[in-house]
């Protein structure tokens, strides 16, 4: 409000505000001296998000494998050929998409580290703690995620046959 802090201010804004109970009226100062009083902010909203985010690489990894198979088709026919086995291929395939997920999840966990610690260094009432056990669990949820999306590119590519691979152009 223009003016300042003043009698005739504090009443309009308390009238303003009497139709909101829960609402309380102050200036900076009196706000930032109450931490207490922020509201709580839930981390539950960013584990849906992170659900989410981890589906949509899900979706991603599959495709990206699918591809690869259909791309790499003569060669893996070759590899077929000269002995490699429907296991060995199976496997290849699943650790290429592990090592994808996992080149994704150590980049956004380090990114995510980085900026959080920006924001901890701007912030003043931000207190910086590196959740390592939390860490932990979402690079070995990486290395699941790597699996899962690596069983129907996997199953597809043991399946292609050798001299029709060979013949795929």
């Amino acid at each position: 409000m223009r003016g300042g802090q003043s009698e005739a201010n504090v009443r309009a804004l308390e009238q303003q505000l009497g139709s909101f109970p829960n609402a309380k009226g102050g200036d900076a100062r009196e706000v930032h001296r109450q931490p207490d009083q922020r509201p709580e902010f839930d981390p539950h909203i960013l584990y849906v998000l992170l659900a989410l985010s981890v589906i949509v690489s899900l979706f991603g990894i599959v495709n990206t494998l699918v591809l690869t198979v259909f791309e790499r088709t003569r060669e893996l026919g070759m590899l077929r050929a000269i002995g490699m086995t429907r296991r060995q291929v199976r496997r290849m395939i699943r650790y290429e998409s592990v090592i994808t997920a996992l080149i994704g999840g150590v980049l956004g966990i380090a990114l995510g580290v980085v900026l959080g610690a920006l924001l901890v260094a701007r912030v003043d009432f931000i207190v910086f703690s590196l959740p390592t056990g939390r860490l932990i669990v979402f690079a070995i949820a990486t290395i699941v995620v790597g699996l899962l999306a690596a069983i129907f590119p996997a199953r597809r590519a043991a399946r292609l046959n050798v001299l029709a691979a060979l013949q795929y152009e």
